[in-house]
């Protein structure tokens, strides 16, 4: 717990290629634990100490635990990554593994049996993602938008389309192939639907989803090997609004790719 809270938060940082300056610690708990607050704390000041992001204040109380983080970070003038910069013509980029926090979920809520190794590796990157910090910073001057995928990929990309006034096309095969999962021994019985969804759908992932011009692909590419973090080319950008979903032959992917949805009732 300790280090996803930062970590969501600084995934919002690197969505803006900002540098991590600072955070605040808001923490209500029931009751002094001392083993859960030592646990707690080394998950956080790991995180914190490996960004250079100073506990900068906060407060300390008594209720039902909540645990509220806010970060501060820095960039040059005019050169935050903003969701609303997606031009006709932009290749879309996603970077690392998507849909492995959601294969997890599911295997913790019993709908889903997957072997011990595939379910260990899942379970991590739901537990401890890893916000793209050096990404967002690198793809400065150089990505178009951007934006962290922590409700699903179609859904966050819908925030990029609606900033920018444009429309997409979206390879979901593309997408579906950057689950970890994918491949692995004794997941031969998930078809292309549960890796589109989980690809789509799943959330958690605290990736970059980022759009840059298709002259810009090595810069993308170098910037990723710069970061240490895979980047893949997804689909691109029109001038129609929408996002349209195809398959690996171009046809359309009639499949529903519902993104979570923070009030729903359902959830």
């Amino acid at each position: 717990l300790g280090h996803k809270a930062l970590a969501v938060n600084l995934s919002d940082l690197a969505a803006a290629g900002a540098k991590p300056l600072a955070f605040t610690l808001a923490l209500a708990l029931p009751s002094v634990d001392d083993a859960w607050l030592a646990g707690f704390a080394r998950g956080l000041f790991a995180l914190a100490d490996a960004h250079g992001c100073t506990l900068a204040g906060g407060d300390t109380t008594r209720g039902p635990l909540t645990i509220c983080v806010t970060v501060f970070g820095e960039v040059p003038a005019g050169g935050a990554l903003l969701r609303s910069g997606a031009r006709a013509g932009d290749d879309l980029w996603v970077s690392g593994t998507l849909g492995d926090a959601r294969l997890a979920l599911e295997v913790f809520r019993g709908t889903l049996a997957v072997p011990a190794e595939v379910f260990a590796a899942a379970r991590a990157r739901m537990e401890r993602p890893t916000p793209r910090v050096a990404l967002g910073q690198a793809l400065r001057g150089i990505a178009t938008s951007a934006i962290d995928v922590s409700d699903g990929l179609a859904g966050d990309l819908g925030h990029v389309l609606r900033a920018g006034g444009v429309g997409a096309t979206l390879e979901a095969d593309a997408a579906a192939a950057r689950v970890a999962a994918r491949g692995a021994p004794g997941m031969e019985a998930f078809d292309a639907a549960a890796w589109r969804s989980l690809a789509l759908a799943g959330g958690d992932d605290y990736e970059l989803a980022f759009t840059a011009p298709a002259a810009a692909r090595a810069a993308v590419e170098a910037a990723g090997h710069a970061a240490g973090t895979p980047v893949t080319r997804i689909g691109r950008i029109e001038a129609e609004p929408g996002l349209r979903i195809v398959d690996a032959q171009g046809a359309p992917v009639t499949q529903r790719f519902a993104s979570f949805d923070h009030f729903s009732a359902t959830e």
